[in-house]
């Protein structure tokens, strides 16, 4: 063999010796990559093979969903009506002071207020979902469709807890948004905002959820049932009561607010799940008002705990049970204090707001399973809910007064009433938060007047609040007479409009 050949075998051999070498290598560290950590910038982490198996952002298709929902948004537009009465500002008239009598005050002619916003066609018949800010007070109601027909709408119902209203208008045969599961929904899922601001007809834009569950949105109103799908689609006031869809064209949920210093899009926009509204839409058009159930427990996020509460706690997701309610479900069934809510009927809870969410769903008289952690053990109790009057009766429609009060009452027994030496009066039998316990009213209670009238059943209380609540905001006082059982005579005024 020539040096020449010597060479180039030598040559060949060397290459084949390091192929293999790191063909094996690789296999080797590709096996490992399972169980070693890699130092990323400092940090262990383990070492995870890149797929480039997934789709690119940009090759998702929106055409077919934007098709399928954009008919059925519609454009509402609210007016409000104002009488010269409602405003009393006057102006001297320049003519008649220098040549008339010399001081004619005429009143400012007041003008009607009209906003708009958008609504969600949910039936083929006409009933649509909007925001209650969108129609709260309105005395017109006009609905645009996305072909420019134009109807005069009938509201059907309002619930400001979660900011929902259904109206309807006199059609058939529309089209509308199935719904979807917005549950299934997750955190980096394209969704699209569908809305009709400004009467431009419908228009559509395009984000990813950036989180669920979120809260705190309206800090002004500690009632409100706040659960919130966090998305950056561009979505401005023109869109309120507008349609959240997936990218198959179901309704997720119904485009409520935005996070913005100016009032404009910012980078933030909030939608109520369908899963609650859709809920609060049915017994808003079945019941004409929202039954609603309540667990009887006072929660909170376990992260904002003082220290002190925190350390004795083995996981840090859930509702924390603070406190309970005069008669609570929750309670009856076995949860205690310092439990941690952390699923419903399977579904994992990682926050208050998501415990709200879940049992927003349901109805007084359902049943559910609560699974708790007790410092570190795990324990589950069945749950019949209730409503914030401490039955599973159903609320009839406008007759808001027990949730308003947050109060149960009770007819007295003849022999109770010759125990306490009258012949007429009611109990005060349970409390939640709201206006009695707020104004210091404690459980058993008996009512003996309210507003001058003479109270002998509760059927009676609740008309008298019902009546109030529709009168004029001024007039909103509730004035109860009574005494506890140990002879102590109390009188509380209860303002029903803040």
């Amino acid at each position: 063999m020539t040096t020449k050949m010597k060479i180039i075998v030598a040559f060949v051999l060397g290459v084949s010796i390091s192929t293999a070498v790191a063909i094996g290598t690789s296999a080797y560290m590709i096996n490992k990559s399972k169980t070693e950590l890699a130092s990323v910038g400092g940090f262990n982490q383990p070492m995870r093979m890149a797929s480039y198996n997934s789709i690119a952002a940009e090759n998702t298709d929106f055409t077919v969903a934007a098709e399928n929902t954009v008919h059925g948004v519609v454009h509402i537009t609210a007016t409000i009506n104002a009488s010269s009465s409602d405003d009393n500002s006057q102006f001297i008239d320049p003519f008649e002071f220098f040549f008339g009598n010399g001081g004619s005050f005429k009143r400012q002619q007041a003008q009607p207020r009209v906003g708009s916003a958008s609504g969600v066609i949910i039936s083929t018949d006409g009933y649509i979902i909007t925001n209650n800010h969108v129609v709260e007070g309105a005395d017109k109601l006009e609905v645009t469709l996305n072909d420019n027909r134009s109807f005069i709408a009938k509201l059907i119902g309002t619930d400001p807890r979660t900011d929902i209203a259904l109206i309807k208008i006199d059609a058939k045969d529309l089209p509308t948004i199935p719904f979807g599961d917005s549950e299934k929904l997750k955190v980096g899922e394209w969704v699209l905002a569908v809305g009709n601001p400004f009467n431009l007809n419908s228009t559509v834009t395009a984000g990813i959820v950036s989180a669920k569950g979120r809260g705190g949105i309206d800090v002004t109103n500690k009632n409100k049932i706040e659960s919130f799908i966090q998305t950056d689609a561009a979505v401005n006031p023109g869109n309120s009561g507008g349609a959240l869809v997936n990218t198959k064209g179901e309704l997720v949920g119904i485009n409520t607010a935005i996070y913005s210093e100016t009032g404009n899009f910012a980078g933030y926009s909030f939608a109520v799940p369908i899963s609650i509204a859709g809920k609060v839409a049915s017994d808003l058009k079945q019941y004409g008002t929202v039954q609603r159930a309540v667990l009887g427990v006072e929660i909170k996020d376990p992260q904002y705990l003082e220290e002190s509460e925190k350390g004795k706690l083995k996981v840090l997701k859930g509702a924390y049970v603070g406190g309970f309610a005069d008669r609570s479900t929750a309670k009856e069934a076995g949860v205690e204090k310092g439990d941690v809510i952390t699923g419903v009927n399977g579904k994992t809870i990682a926050s208050a707001n998501e415990l709200q969410e879940q049992i927003s769903r349901f109805r007084p008289g359902d049943k559910v399973q609560l699974t708790v952690d007790r410092f570190g053990i795990k324990k589950t109790f069945n749950v019949e809910l209730r409503n914030s009057q401490g039955s599973t009766a159903v609320v009839k429609s406008g007759g808001d007064s027990g949730e308003v009060l947050g109060a149960a009452f009770k007819s007295l027994s003849e022999k109770q009433m010759k125990t306490l030496g009258i012949s007429y009066g009611v109990e005060v039998a349970g409390l939640l938060n709201g206006k009695m316990k707020d104004a210091g009213v404690r459980q058993g209670f008996i009512i003996l007047i309210a507003n001058d009238q003479k109270i002998s059943k509760p059927e009676q209380i609740e008309s008298l609040v019902d009546k109030l609540l529709k009168g004029d905001a001024d007039d909103q006082i509730l004035v109860i007479k009574g005494f506890y059982p140990n002879g102590r005579t109390k009188v509380y005024a209860i303002d029903l409009s803040e």
